[in-house]
């Protein structure tokens, strides 16, 4: 019996110590974040406001794509980026970025998947087409959403990104998505 221990407990530490590679499906301790933490911040008053003014707006699925072939061509910070990641959402966003080694990045999404603020510059502004968004974004309650492991090159660091729904009264009105550096969290708890 205590031999089955020491091998259980040597196997435990093995996993722990083992290097996280890209395709991996995300590790249990991310899995865990996103369910008991991650998950309550889709109620965050701040953020809510913040989708609710923006799907407001009624921007059209194809101004909104105008939008991201400008994104996804401009090399630096354009003022529209920078009003995103400087509104009081995207402050907001920055103080719970820092609150944890782990983040590396934090987007909010309107109802059509459209950025709303943002931590960081994305790759582009539409997200509606990505599985980030149609995974989370289903339903009246919406759904947690879990992407395997791959390595950023912009952070180089392994990431997995995590989707939770936006939810006003229980209604899904957009998503939010963290960008977890899966060797940051390790021994972390929340």
């Amino acid at each position: 019996m205590m031999k089955v221990r020491l091998a259980l407990t040597m196997v435990s530490i093995l996993c722990v110590a083992c290097v996280v590679s890209a395709g991996e499906p995300a590790p249990v301790f991310v899995q865990k974040l996103a369910h008991e933490v991650l998950f309550d911040l889709g109620t965050d008053p701040v953020i809510v406001a913040a989708v609710k003014d923006q799907n407001a707006q009624h921007l059209d699925l194809e101004e909104i794509k105008a939008r991201d072939i400008i994104w996804r061509n401009y090399a630096g910070i354009s003022p529209n980026m920078a009003a995103h990641m400087e509104s009081d959402c995207g402050k907001h966003l920055v103080e719970v970025m820092y609150g944890a080694p782990y983040y590396a990045e934090i987007f909010v999404m309107d109802a059509l998947g459209a950025n709303v603020a943002m931590t960081d510059k994305t790759s582009d502004y539409w997200q509606g087409d990505e599985r980030k968004f149609l995974e989370c974004f289903t339903g009246w309650a919406g759904a947690v959403f879990v992407d395997e492991v791959e390595f950023d090159e912009s952070t180089m660091a392994f990431l997995s990104q995590i989707s939770v729904p936006v939810r006003d009264g229980g209604q899904v009105i957009g998503v939010i998505t963290f960008g977890i550096n899966v060797e940051a969290i390790e021994g972390q708890s929340f």
